[in-house]
């Protein structure tokens, strides 16, 4: 789950956050989302993990899914609802009781900020969340430690082998990967990798 010095840092940042990486004009990753939504069955339910400001969320319904979104900061969940009427639920990542209720799960750059020692912990709640051969899309940054950004928000790198084997223990099959570079809140250029799996 995220600390309270990462939480801490998006209350801060939410709305800086959100007018800077929800805007509509924002398709980097389209690909990655359309990849995503072509795995689920129409009207298919979806658990947003970590939904941030609600922009994926927002473009799930749009598309006649169901979605169930959750995020850990209040800050964040407030402006979901403010800005694109997604009612979140402010709850950590090892809130995930669920079990085969997701069509599929999009853990869209949420689960780098839990640390390592709990990562297969979440992948495991995660699969048992999803029914039977479903989708889930995980976004995180590439690299092998942990630690904290200027913000003060931590996060945790892996490897993209170390990724896909940690997908593979925890039960997914691996339908693809993207690796690619941005620039996120900090200012810094980073390298990423986007994962589709399914359960």
């Amino acid at each position: 789950m995220s600390d309270k010095e990462t939480l801490d840092a998006y209350a801060k940042a939410a709305r800086a956050y959100a007018d800077g990486f929800a805007k509509p004009e924002d398709t980097f990753h389209d690909p990655d989302f359309e990849a995503f939504v072509a795995l689920l069955p129409p009207g298919g339910h979806v658990l947003d993990l970590g939904c941030g400001p609600g922009q994926w969320a927002a473009r799930m319904v749009e598309r006649g899914l169901v979605v169930t979104a959750t995020d850990a900061s209040p800050e964040m969940a407030a402006l979901a609802l403010q800005d694109f009427g997604i009612p979140v639920k402010v709850a950590p990542f090892d809130a995930l009781t669920d079990k085969g209720v997701f069509d599929g799960v999009w853990a869209n750059f949420s689960l780098l900020h839990a640390p390592r020692a709990d990562f297969p912990a979440h992948l495991q709640r995660v699969h048992q969340a999803l029914k039977p051969g479903g989708a889930f899309h995980i976004g995180m940054k590439l690299g092998a430690s942990e630690g904290r950004d200027y913000l003060g928000r931590f996060y945790a790198y892996y490897g993209e082998r170390e990724l896909c084997d940690l997908l593979v223990q925890a039960g997914f099959t691996i339908k693809g990967t993207r690796r690619g570079n941005g620039k996120g809140l900090a200012g810094g250029v980073e390298t990423f990798v986007i994962i589709t799996a399914h359960a």
